[in-house]
């Protein structure tokens, strides 16, 4: 067994088990989103900030998604 079907059969556990992260880490995850963001942004010396801060919003929904799964099973 290969490490992509062993990554299928266990990937609904490890779904479960990062929205129950996401849960009750939301805060720190956006934290943490907003400060990989910022060095990206200057990093690129804020050339691409639009892309950037859409990509950071993007992740910050996936989070808030997963923890919202978390809360209501």
């Amino acid at each position: 067994m290969g490490f992509l079907d062993k990554l299928k059969k266990h990937a609904p556990e490890l779904k479960d088990k990062a929205a129950d992260l996401a849960a009750s880490h939301n805060e720190k995850i956006d934290q943490g989103i907003d400060e990989v963001a910022d060095l990206a942004s200057n990093w690129t010396k804020h050339k691409y900030d639009d892309k950037v801060d859409t990509a950071a919003d993007k992740a910050k929904d996936v989070a808030d998604t997963l923890a919202e799964e978390a809360r209501s099973s």
